[in-house]
């Protein structure tokens, strides 16, 4: 039996103080790339902030923020921070 851990608040500008090194499974949401997709459209047309579930290192963070770019493997916050995709549980719009 797992227990969910709930996910620490964070400042988007802490995100790249992160470490992303170790190689971690997570279980992420079966409709994660159309999540992605969907909140880089609200965050590039309508500047709408979506909650970004992911893992670091260290444990679960939650970032509320818009999405300005997605490719394959990171997406792009504002300000040029980056998210692993590999690492986001889930984003929540």
């Amino acid at each position: 039996m797992s227990t969910e851990q709930k996910p620490e608040p964070i400042e988007k500008e802490l995100i790249s103080s992160l470490s992303f090194n170790e190689h971690l499974e997570i279980e992420q949401h079966p409709e994660l790339r159309g999540q992605i997709d969907k909140a880089t459209v609200l965050g590039n047309a309508h500047r709408v902030k979506v909650g970004i579930v992911f893992q670091d290192d260290n444990g679960l963070k939650r970032v509320d923020t818009t999405i300005w770019a997605a490719g394959t493997k990171f997406i792009c916050l504002k300000g040029g921070v980056w998210i692993p995709i590999n690492r986001i549980k889930e984003i929540i719009i």
